[in-house]
Order: C-alpha cells, then sequence, then structure tokens
C-alpha cells in the first residue's frame, strides 16, 4: 500500500463534494485491494462503501470506524447574460472566504468573482457578500457558452493542493475528511489482531444521510467515527476560546451539537492515549457533529465516540493539519483495533 502522506495528497486531489464522492470511493476501492488483510466490500444505494475486514481473531463485538469521502462545495444553478455561473453551496461555507479563490467546474479552471472594492458600496465594502451574489467566472462568452461548460447541477470545487508547510503543518483542500479515510486506510496496512468493520460515508456535509444507512446495514455494537473538527489556536482567538489546538494530540469529543457520546468509551480511550504516551485532548465547546450523530441512533441504538484531527481553515481551499496529530491518531486507532473489542461486551 502507498504511504499516509501518499495516501492525502492523492485523496485531497480528487473532486468528490456530496453526492459526487465516485472518484474517491473508486480510489479507497483500489488501495483496498492492495491491503495483505482479508475483506469484504460492497457498494450501497446511496454510494457508501461498506467493508468486512477480517482479523487473526475473531472480535467479542461488531466494531465500526467510520470516516467520510464527501467534501464542501458549491453547485451550479444557472448562468447570467454575460456567462458568470450562479452557484449554491453544497454544505457549510463562509462566504467571507470565496472572493478571488480558484475552482474547477467540471475540470474547468475558473476563479469566484465579484466587484472591484472601488465600484463597492460603504455598505458593501464592509459586509461579505451573500451566496446569492457569488458568481463563478470560467471565461464564458456568454450565458449559452457558460451552460454548455456547467449545466445546472454541475459541481464546483477548490482548485488548491497538497503544499508542506514550515514546523510539520501540510494544506490541502478536503482534508474534512480525506484525513479520517486515510487514517482507515492505515488500519488494513497490515493483518489485523480483530475483526471490525470499517464505513466510508457519502453526504455528511448535508445531513449525515450515508451515515444512517451505512449504520443499518452494518448493525455495529460500537462506532468509532474518524473526522476533522475545527482547531481554534489560529489569530484573534484568545487563548480561553481555543477549544482545541493543531498539535495537540487526537481530539476526543464527550459532546457536541448532535450526540452526547459514550461515557464509558469517552473514558476508555482517554485513558488508554494517557497510559500509551499518546498525546490528546477534548474539545470544551459543544457545537458541530459528526456521523456519529447518525451512527448512535441506528437499530436499537450504537455504543459511539469520536476521535478528530484538530484542523485549522476547516471548510476553505487551505485546510490545515499537523503530521504529528496524524500519526498520534493514527497510532490511537491501531489500539483501539487491535483490542477495543476484545472482550465479549466490550467496555464499560
Amino acid at each position: 500500500m502507498k504511504s499516509f502522506e501518499e495516501h492525502i495528497r492523492e485523496l485531497c486531489a480528487l473532486e468528490g463534494i456530496s453526492g459526487r464522492e465516485d472518484a474517491v470511493r473508486g480510489y479507497l476501492i483500489d488501495e483496498l485491494k492492495a491491503s495483505p488483510a482479508d475483506m469484504e466490500w460492497e457498494t450501497d444505494a446511496l454510494g457508501n462503501l461498506l467493508v468486512q475486514v477480517k482479523g487473526k481473531h475473531r472480535a467479542g463485538c461488531r466494531l465500526l470506524f467510520a470516516a467520510h469521502m464527501d467534501e464542501v462545495g458549491m453547485l451550479v444553478t444557472g448562468a447570467t447574460q454575460e456567462g458568470y455561473l450562479r452557484v449554491t453551496a453544497v454544505g457549510g461555507i463562509d462566504p467571507r472566504i470565496l472572493f478571488g479563490k480558484r475552482v474547477r467546474v467540471n475540470g474547468r479552471p475558473g476563479v469566484i468573482g465579484g466587484k472591484a472594492v472601488h465600484h463597492c458600496t460603504s455598505e458593501e465594502k464592509t459586509a461579505a457578500p451573500s451566496l446569492d451574489e457569488i458568481r463563478v467566472d470560467i471565461l464564458a462568452s456568454g450565458r449559452e457558452q457558460a451552460l454548455e461548460w456547467a449545466p445546472p447541477g454541475s459541481p464546483v470545487v477548490w482548485d488548491s493542493v497538497y503544499t508542506p508547510l514550515s514546523g510539520g503543518y501540510f494544506k490541502a483542500r478536503a482534508l474534512d475528511d480525506r484525513a479520517g479515510c486515510a487514517l482507515l486506510l492505515e488500519l488494513v496496512r497490515d493483518i489485523p489482531e480483530r475483526d471490525f468493520l470499517l464505513a466510508f460515508t457519502v453526504q455528511e456535509e448535508i445531513g449525515l444521510r450515508g451515515a444512517k444507512t451505512a449504520a443499518f446495514a452494518l448493525e455495529p455494537d460500537m462506532a468509532v467515527v474518524v473526522d476533522a473538527t475545527t482547531a481554534a489556536d489560529t489569530v484573534g482567538v484568545p487563548s480561553d476560546k481555543q477549544v482545541c489546538r493543531a498539535g495537540g494530540g487526537p481530539v476526543v469529543s464527550f459532546m457536541d451539537g448532535r450526540t452526547l457520546y459514550d461515557r464509558p468509551l469517552y473514558e476508555l480511550i482517554r485513558s488508554l492515549a494517557d497510559q500509551e504516551g499518546i498525546p490528546n485532548q477534548t474539545k470544551t465547546l459543544v457545537a458541530g457533529g459528526n456521523d456519529a450523530g447518525a451512527i448512535q441512533s441506528s437499530r436499537g441504538g450504537v455504543r459511539v465516540a469520536a476521535i478528530s484531527l484538530p484542523c485549522r481553515y476547516l471548510h476553505s481551499p487551505a485546510c490545515v493539519l499537523q503530521e504529528e496529530d496524524c500519526r498520534a491518531t493514527a497510532k490511537l486507532l491501531k489500539l483501539l483495533a487491535d483490542g477495543l473489542c476484545c472482550g465479549a461486551d466490550g467496555p464499560r
């Protein structure tokens, strides 16, 4: 199998907004085929990639690791007479980051355009444009050519590449949650000690839709959701508001806007990390959510935990992660895969 860095580079180069995850899924299937582990996989009606991994020993319960394949982006809704594309958001996008950004539309390069500052009114100079006011410039000669190149429903994605930064950091688009997908691939780099399940889910960014059907099909007893979460150690944020920090290790949540996590699992994971010398942190702001919110309420209920990578500038063209955080998270996930379900009922 390829290295973790290669997986990150290649996964983040793929286009895959919610509902358009085909390229990501195809890549993951190719990488699963390169694993020495014995496994079976299928794709469900929504596009989730569901994997049953066979280890050296049978597990005491059905343990699921989940990460979502989709990224935020936009869809074309129409075009102006001048040939500029109208768009709508797919997932949560902050309009303040949009102006001047490079994008790709059906593989064609474009730029998110708007008025030059000297054409703006006083009010426009101090307010971010709404998405209704955003236009994408693909250099079409007019409306007819714009819609030929990018008919309604065409995906719009950031045009941004993986770049190493100083201090062991790196930036890329779609690290939420291609980094989680890459971490799940690490779990099958070798033949695992015990059986477990993997779910590479779709449409997380627009309502956790894939996770709902994936959990129903796989019937896990416990699930660990692997995602990226907002690191708040950025400019202008006071220290008491920096709810988790890049470089502080994996983030183990006790609660977010969608889920109150299983308390014994939360305590076990943090205790295990401490015992093994793995830096870890929790998130001191109850907000947001991830696939655990849908998995937890599947069938008769699933015990859930979330382990996230602290990511600066989430949902932007330049998400930033720290290499040591990735390594620490991979180590923690491997420990859980090898032993979390070793008992008849799992941890209590």
